[in-house]
């Protein structure tokens, strides 16, 4: 098994909190590391019809069953569950007693917040990220633009396979040709959980919904446009795209908060969380049609973009990542909130660095007052990590 970034976290907080709880996509690898880190623990998966069926109707004695620490898998099945769950642990006071997995994050969260806030620690867990694959120990956060990771070679894998195959950990552990397992994922996934969520009666609009945001990844979102491309409604449209974000499939990245005296954009932008995904999505059928896609500058960005989440996810926090854009056109693609200051960063997927690379990260530092050799990164498709006119480049295989 390749180690997860996330286990020493869920670790500790099993120490601490009665309830540990873990979400993230179908398929992520949430079963499997709860049941690697808590081996001793017992073990029951509500996908079962059976149990299913014994949980729903009598709530206390499925989980009188179980002799004090157990994990429920697909917990958010039965909702039942969760004030029973509560009832327990605030009789026992036991740190670690359930360990409660969920692909649905939506349902999920909303049945922590009602019963189980304050006894419940909850993490999210991405597919691999490009560490996890390379086994190597994860570059934290708050270094970007800061320094460089350890010295390691370069990966077996280009870049264009790393996109095309994205990060989900079946298609690695089994190494399952991409395109025709992700076709499997989604077609359940739209089938399966989004009927669950929504009750979809026209999934044909709902594919072509997804297949129109893949389209747009990368781009500012304009819910109204989406939703006119789609021929369905506004409020629909912003429905469906909470339910993306809630399965894990795309992420939101706000705008930065400070204008320096600028019109900023206020709208965030839309970036789907693995590569593979959204190559699928796109009707990409080689690695090789990514040398020359037009969609290849923002396939790295998504790319990118979700594995600083996951580098912030699978350490137990939050990302603070935004991205800054005024209404003159002047960006930068992602600014990571750090303290004391925000360090700029570019994304950009060619592979060799030209002197253009640097103009958001130099209007950044002008309009911010930041000094020139002051904490800026930029990460592309090239090989070579090193510092150049103040700011920290990374080979996108090494950050």
């Amino acid at each position: 098994m390749i180690e997860r970034d996330l286990t020493k976290s869920l670790q500790k907080a099993a120490a601490a909190y009665p309830v540990v709880t873990l979400t993230g996509p179908r398929q992520s690898g949430k079963t499997t590391l709860v049941r690697h880190v808590f081996r001793d623990y017992q073990y029951a998966s509500l996908e079962d019809p059976e149990l299913r069926t014994f949980a729903q109707d009598d709530p206390r004695g499925f989980l009188r069953q179980f002799n004090r620490r157990v994990i429920l898998d697909e917990v958010q099945r039965v909702p039942e569950l969760f004030s029973f769950i509560q009832v327990i642990v605030d009789e026992e006071d036991m740190a670690g007693q359930f360990i409660l997995t969920g692909s649905q994050n939506f349902l999920l969260i909303n049945s922590i917040n009602q019963s189980l806030a304050g006894r419940s620690a909850v993490f999210h867990l991405l597919p691999f990220s490009q560490n996890e694959l390379a086994l190597a120990d994860v570059f934290p956060l708050g270094l970007i633009g800061r320094g460089f990771p350890p010295a390691r070679p370069a990966p077996d894998i280009d870049l264009k396979n790393c996109l095309f195959a994205g990060f989900y950990p079946r298609i690695h552990d089994k190494n399952l040709e991409p395109q025709e397992w992700l076709k499997n994922y989604y077609k359940t996934y739209v089938e399966r959980d989004v009927r669950d969520i929504l009750n979809v009666g026209d999934l044909e609009a709902f594919q072509r919904f997804v297949g129109l945001c893949a389209g747009r990844n990368g781009q500012l979102l304009n819910l109204s446009s989406l939703a006119s491309d789609c021929g369905i409604t506004h409020t629909t449209a912003r429905r469906w795209l909470s339910v993306l974000e809630a399965s894990f499939i795309v992420m939101l990245l706000r705008p930065h908060y400070k204008n320096f005296r600028k019109r900023l954009v206020k709208s965030p932008k839309l970036y789907f969380l693995d590569t593979g995904l959204l190559c699928y999505l796109l009707r990409i059928k080689s690695a090789d049609e990514l040398l020359f896609h037009a969609a290849r500058g923002s396939i790295f960005e998504a790319f990118v973009v979700s594995e600083l989440y996951k580098k912030a996810l699978h350490q137990g926090k939050d990302p603070d990542c935004s991205f800054w854009r005024d209404s003159a056109g002047h960006e930068v693609d992602v600014i990571i909130d750090i303290s004391p200051q925000p360090v700029p960063l570019e994304v950009k997927s060619g592979m060799t660095v030209a002197a253009d690379f640097y103009k958001g990260i130099e209007y950044w530092r002008k309009l911010s007052g930041a000094r020139e050799d002051s904490p800026a990164a930029l990460i592309y498709g090239g090989d070579n990590s090193v510092v150049r006119n103040g700011v920290h480049i990374y080979a996108w295989w090494n950050f």
